[in-house]
């Protein structure tokens, strides 16, 4: 049997920190709800999400976990899903992942599905927190304020709910709500007390332009990095107001203020690159497109990232939603992308193994401990994290 190459062994044994990621549901899914859950898409009459290359995925490299043949059919997959139950579905694609850390948004979650210790206990790992703003936002609205009140009391909420033990990021969804192209400037007091006004008169989800100045303003002086949603997601995004280059003037006003994360990216993964490039303080991930493309074209998604991105501003998230299948593809689709595309550098003396092995450690893992302040894990003689610090 051949030896694996170096870094194919290293990246899979590498403890990944998987730096943004939703809870997985607790209950047991019939054939639609499962198919919902992996196309961020509405239900396709007539055709399945399983005849797509994430269905595939999911069929080839999921179901040898579930004691089934590699492209088990949809109905086997299935069957044999509900037969082992959620929690032993959960403990075993969690497990898989190989994650040490999670970064978990409770602010967009399954119904029912896990908290963050729930998620991390599966996996055998840590867990962390991450606020979505436009919650908080939507709650003090819901609470009754005042329209001259909002702005003190969205920002008084806010600063309570960083301070919840395991809190290490805030993240806005204004790529959904209305888009990047604001006005970067922090709006007045006066303009926020109207759009307030107007926003309580009609109700509904915060989508004004103004209020959400104000959001990622109050996410500048929170301190804490802030996770900017950007390019692919469901059919809420309009996706030419989700590129990331639309920022720049924003970025320009809070340059050497909070590190700003750029997540998912695709297909604005180069304008994402440029981005880190020329600011100091923003990095990206490219989660979600790898493994809705899957194993066969991460590492064209992963190479695309890395052309002009420094190496200590690529992180990994596998932004997992719902199914536990999308921690374990996640993480395997930046395990074998990434150690395809750095070897081929090796190969071609365009890189060191040595540099190739700090790369792979640092986009696996280091980047999201040093820029989330994450501790070292105390572990058990197994090497496993033992307590969340």
């Amino acid at each position: 049997m051949t030896a694996p190459e170096p870094l194919q062994q290293a990246l899979s044994e590498l403890p990944l920190v998987d730096h943004h990621c939703h809870g997985a549901t607790t209950r047991a899914l019939t054939r639609a709800e499962f198919e919902s859950l992996i196309t961020e898409g509405e239900a396709w009459p007539g055709i399945s999400p399983f005849d797509s290359p994430v269905g595939i995925a999911v069929r080839r490299h999921c179901a040898p976990l579930l004691d089934l043949p590699r492209h088990a059919s949809p109905e086997n997959y299935l069957a044999r899903r509900a037969e082992l139950g959620a929690a032993e579905v959960n403990r075993r694609f969690l497990t898989a992942a190989g994650a040490e850390a999670f970064c978990v948004d409770t602010g967009f979650a399954p119904d029912p599905g896990t908290s963050p210790d729930e998620l991390a206990a599966a996996a055998g790992g840590l867990a962390y927190e991450v606020v979505r703003l436009e919650r908080v936002a939507e709650e003090v609205a819901a609470r009754g304020v005042e329209p001259e009140a909002y702005a003190e009391a969205f920002r008084a909420a806010a600063e309570e709910a960083v301070r919840r033990p395991g809190v290490v990021a805030v993240k806005s969804v204004a790529a959904y709500r209305t888009g990047f192209a604001l006005d970067p400037a922090r709006p007045t007091g006066a303009e926020v007390t109207r759009a307030a006004r107007e926003w309580f008169a009609r109700g509904g989800r915060l989508n004004d332009p103004v209020l959400m100045r104000q959001l990622l303003w109050t996410a500048v002086d929170l301190g804490l990095p802030l996770q900017l949603h950007t390019g692919f997601g469901d059919a809420d995004v309009t996706l030419h107001r989700a590129d990331p280059t639309l920022l720049t003037d924003w970025l320009r006003l809070t340059a050497g203020t909070i590190p700003v994360v750029l997540l998912h990216c695709w297909p604005y993964h180069r304008q994402a690159a440029y981005l880190a490039a020329v600011f100091e303080r923003v990095y990206l991930d490219v989660g979600l497109a790898l493994h809705y493309a899957g194993p066969a074209r991460s590492r064209t998604i992963l190479e695309e990232a890395l052309e002009i991105t420094p190496f200590r501003k690529l992180l990994y998230s596998s932004d997992a939603y719902g199914v536990a299948e999308f921690h374990h593809l996640g993480a395997l689709c930046f395990r074998r992308g990434l150690a395809d595309l750095l070897q081929s550098r090796v190969d071609a003396d365009e890189l060191s193994l040595t540099d190739a092995l700090r790369i792979a450690s640092w986009t696996g893992r280091d980047n999201a401990r040093r820029l989330y302040e994450l501790p070292e894990p105390a572990r058990d003689p197994g090497g496993r994290p033992t307590r969340k610090v």
